[in-house]
C-alpha cells in the first residue's frame, strides 16, 4: 500500500506542477481580468444590482419557491447547492494550509483571486443558463461541457476543437469529483473528528501505517450518509443543501466573529501582516524573496480556487438546473457565491487563526510563519477557538463539527457535478452508476495522508480549469452582449427580445414560458 501511495505521490507531483505553473496561474486570473474589463467591472459598477438580486430578493417566492416540475430547483436551492459544493474544507483547512505554507500573505492573494473570480464565476454561469438543454429526462442539464460544444464548436473551425475540450472536462470533472469532491473533503472530516472527539479503543488499533480502525469506520460511515442522499438525485441534494448551509454559513460566522472580538485589539496587526507579507514576505522564510513570493502567491490562488472554485466551470451545473429564465439573473448569483465563500467565510477563518492569542504567541506566529507545538493546518482553526472557548475542548469540537457539516455537504455537491459530466458521455438513465462509483470513493479519503488527499485534489482542480477557461476566453464577447441585452431591457427599459438560450426552440419556449407567468 505505501509503495502504491508513493507512486501516486510522484506522478501527481509532475502533473501538479504543469497545470498550477505559470500558464495555470496566469490563465486562470487573466480571464477574471479580461471578463471584468470587457464588462466594466459589473462586480463594482453594479454592486447595488447583484446584490438586490440575490441577498436582497432572499424572501421572495419566485427565489425560493420549490419548483412542481420533475427537473428545475429554485435559484436559493441552486445557491445552496452550490455553496454546499464550494464552502468546504477549503474554507477551513485550505485557508490554514495557505497561511502555514505562504504566511499571512497568502489571504490577500485568496483575495485578488476572488475579485477577479467573482466576473469569472458570473461569465460561467451566464454561458451555462444559455447553453444549457433538456435531457431525455426531461431535467435541465447545463455546463461548460455544453457552452464548449455549442458554443466554441460553432465558431469556424474549432467544431472538432470545441467537442474534444467538452469531452476532456467532462473527463476532469469526474476525476475532480473524486478528489476536491470526495477524498480531500472526507479527510478532513476524519481528521478533525478524530482528534476532537477520539475514541482510543479504536484509534489505539492500527490497521496499517498511519490508518486506525478508528478512522475506517468514521470513513464507512459518511459513505453510508453520502449513499443515503445522493442516490435520491438533485432534489433531495438541493433540498439537504438548503436547510444546512445558511445554518452552517451562519454559525461559523457568528463563532468566529466571537473569536476575533475576544482578540479584536490583534485585527490592526493581523491585515497589517496580511498586506505586508503578501509583497514583502522576506521575514516570514528564508530563500530567494523571488521563490518565497511565488510560493505566497501561489498557495493563495490555489487555496482560493479550492475554496471558491471560480474558473472550474464546476457550479454551472448545478446553476443551470435553476427554474430561473435570465442568464444575467443567474451569473449575479454567481458573484454572489464567490463574495459569500472567499470575501466572508474564508476571511473568517484568516482573522481567527491571526488574531488568536496574539500574533506572536497564538496558534501561528504572522512573522515568522512558526505554528505552535501540537497544532496542523488540519488542527490550526479548532486550536485558535479552543484558546477562547478552552473548557473541555468546546472550540475544537466546535470546529470539528463545522467541518463535518462543511466537507459533508461538498461531497453532496460535488456527487452532481461528477454525474452531470457522466450524463454528458453516457446518458441521463446512467448517471446512478457514477453516483454510486463516488460513494465508493469515500472511503478512501479516510486512509490517505492529509498532504496527498489535497495535492490531488489541487490537480483535478487544475486540470479541470483549463478547457473551462477556454471556452469562458473565447466566448467573453457572448457574455459581454447578454449582459447589454439585459441591462438594456431592464435599466433603460428598452422593448428588444431577450437572449434566453442559443437554441431557437428553447429561446421561444423560454419566452412563451415568461408571458404564461405575467
Amino acid at each position: 500500500m505505501e509503495q502504491i501511495l508513493k507512486a501516486i505521490e510522484s506522478v501527481n507531483g509532475e502533473i501538479n506542477g504543469v497545470v498550477w505553473g505559470m500558464f495555470g496561474l496566469i490563465l486562470l486570473i487573466g480571464t477574471g481580468i479580461i471578463i471584468t474589463v470587457l464588462t466594466k467591472f459589473f462586480q463594482v459598477s453594479h454592486i447595488g444590482l447583484w446584490f438586490k438580486n440575490t441577498l436582497g430578493s432572499l424572501f421572495k417566492k419566485h427565489v425560493i419557491k420549490h419548483s412542481k416540475e420533475k427537473g428545475p430547483i429554485s435559484p436559493f436551492q441552486a445557491l445552496c447547492t452550490a455553496l454546499a459544493a464550494t464552502v468546504g474544507t477549503g474554507n477551513i483547512a485550505g485557508v490554514a494550509a495557505a497561511i502555514c505554507i505562504g504566511g499571512a500573505g497568502a489571504v490577500f492573494w485568496m483575495w485578488l483571486a476572488a475579485f477577479f473570480g467573482m466576473m469569472t464565476n458570473y461569465a460561467e454561469n451566464v454561458l451555462g443558463i444559455y447553453f444549457r438543454r433538456k435531457n431525455e429526462k426531461g431535467e435541465w442539464s447545463g455546463g461548460a461541457m455544453y457552452y464548449l460544444a455549442d458554443g466554441l464548436g460553432r465558431k469556424k473551425g474549432m467544431k472538432h476543437i470545441g467537442k474534444i475540450l467538452a469531452v476532456l472536462f467532462c473527463i476532469f470533472t469526474m476525476l475532480a469529483s473524486f478528489g476536491i469532491g470526495s477524498m480531500g473533503q472526507v479527510n478532513k472530516i476524519v481528521t478533525n473528528v478524530a482528534s476532537a472527539f477520539d475514541v482510543s479503543a479504536l484509534s489505539s488499533i492500527e490497521v496499517f501505517e498511519g490508518v486506525s480502525l478508528y478512522n475506517i469506520i468514521l470513513g464507512a460511515i459518511i459513505m453510508a450518509l453520502t449513499a443515503l442522499i445522493t442516490l435520491g438525485g438533485l432534489k433531495r441534494i438541493a433540498s439537504v443543501a438548503e436547510k444546512i448551509v445558511p445554518f452552517m454559513v451562519v454559525l461559523f460566522v457568528f463563532g468566529s466573529l466571537i473569536i476575533i472580538g475576544v482578540n479584536y485589539a490583534n485585527i490592526i496587526p493581523a491585515l497589517k501582516a496580511i498586506f505586508v507579507n503578501a509583497f514583502a514576505p522576506e521575514a516570514f522564510v528564508g530563500g530567494g524573496i523571488g521563490v518565497i513570493i511565488s510560493k505566497v502567491v501561489t498557495q493563495g490562488f490555489k487555496r482560493g480556487v479550492f475554496s471558491n472554485e471560480a474558473g472550474l466551470g464546476s457550479s454551472v451545473m448545478v446553476h443551470s438546473n435553476s427554474n430561473i429564465k435570465e442568464p444575467v439573473k443567474q451569473g449575479m448569483w454567481g458573484i454572489f457565491e464567490v463574495f459569500a465563500d472567499t470575501m466572508i467565510v474564508c476571511t473568517m477563518t484568516a482573522l481567527v487563526i491571526l488574531t488568536a492569542g496574539g500574533l506572536h504567541g497564538g496558534v501561528f506566529n504572522a512573522v515568522t510563519g512558526e505554528i505552535a507545538e501540537g497544532y496542523t493546518d488540519a488542527t490550526l482553526v479548532g486550536g485558535a477557538f479552543n484558546s477562547v472557548f478552552s473548557w473541555g475542548g468546546i472550540g475544537e469540537k466546535f470546529i470539528a463539527i463545522a467541518m463535518f457539516l462543511f466537507a459533508f455537504t461538498t461531497v453532496l455537491g460535488w456527487s452532481h457535478y461528477g454525474s452531470k459530466a457522466w450524463e454528458y458521455l453516457f446518458g441521463a438513465k446512467t448517471t446512478v452508476v457514477f453516483r454510486i462509483i463516488h460513494v465508493c470513493t469515500v472511503i478512501l479519503g479516510a486512509v490517505l495522508t492529509s498532504s496527498l488527499a489535497w495535492d490531488i485534489s489541487d490537480t483535478f482542480n487544475g486540470l479541470m480549469m483549463i478547457p473551462n477557461l477556454i471556452g469562458v476566453l473565447a466566448l467573453s464577447p457572448l457574455v459581454v452582449k447578454i449582459t447589454k441585452n439585459y441591462l438594456r431591457r431592464t435599466k433603460k427599459g428598452e422593448n428588444i427580445e431577450p437572449m434566453y438560450n442559443f437554441d431557437p426552440e428553447t429561446q421561444a419556449a423560454e419566452v412563451a414560458r415568461e408571458l404564461d407567468e405575467d
